[in-house]
């Protein structure tokens, strides 16, 4: 997709039909009018490379964007679920697009594939809880996108990706890397940036970084079942929400 026009976020939030994207008040026109710009780039690759329409990208217009508020001391970027918006730091968001929209797809896809989840429960949480899936065969392919992250192939074990987080957090004397919603988000990213086109706004980081040499992606045989699982499961989301589109254009 090209504009002949410069790209603003009254484009970005009309072409998506994001719910709302807010701009904090100490971003300057320039750095607005940069951040738009990249924002739609990364945002109409991630469609790309998801093979879905727009409404997937927004979550049917129910995501909110903000860009430059609030932000968090060494937060770059963060999903809130209690407002469903993604917000991303003025200065230091780029790269983490791409993990904080799975987070946003995650939240959004709790209730709608699993029973009896709390409003706030991402759907990878709902899964390893046991949760009772609700039936459908894109559910289903969720699922494996899940179980492929979180256990081993065989299914009887945690995964090398889930073993690596959990030392991480033993370290550091949190629970963070192995919270079942980043370990999905993270693997979400090394899908997306082994992916074409290659957007860094979008994701950097999966392959060459200190979390990469921490195992703290996946990698090898592991990664390249969690890209199947992946691929198989958007492409056929994808193809489901055109044919609703097409039936109700």
């Amino acid at each position: 997709m090209t504009m002949s026009h410069p790209i603003s976020f009254v484009t970005v939030r009309r072409q998506f039909d994001f719910r709302s994207i807010e701009v904090g008040r100490w971003v300057t026109p320039s750095e607005r009018d940069r951040a738009a710009d990249r924002f739609y780039r990364a945002l109409c690759d991630l469609m790309a490379i998801l093979q879905g329409p727009e409404s997937l990208i927004s979550l049917r217009g129910s995501l909110g964007m903000q860009y430059g508020i609030g932000g968090r001391p060494g937060v770059s970027a963060h999903y809130i679920p209690s407002t469903r918006q993604l917000a991303l730091a003025k200065n230091a968001g780029a790269g983490s697009l791409a993990h904080e929209w799975f987070h946003a797809f995650d939240h959004y896809m709790g209730n709608r594939a699993f029973h009896g989840l709390g409003k706030l429960a991402f759907a990878s949480s709902g899964w390893l809880g046991s949760a009772k899936q609700k039936k459908h065969p894109l559910n289903s392919l969720l699922s494996t996108c899940f179980k492929t992250i979180l256990l081993t192939e065989d299914g009887t074990s945690p995964s090398p990706l889930f073993q690596a987080s959990k030392e991480a957090d033993k370290q550091l004397r949190v629970l963070y890397y192995a919270k079942p919603e980043e370990l999905c988000a993270r693997a979400f990213e090394a899908f997306i940036e082994d992916s074409t086109p290659n957007n860094s706004f979008l994701v950097r980081g999966t392959v060459y970084s200190d979390e990469a040499s921490a195992g703290l992606y996946p990698n090898d045989v592991h990664r390249q079942r969690i890209n199947d699982a992946f691929q198989d499961y958007f492409s056929a989301l994808g193809a489901a929400l055109y044919r609703e589109q097409a039936k109700a254009g």
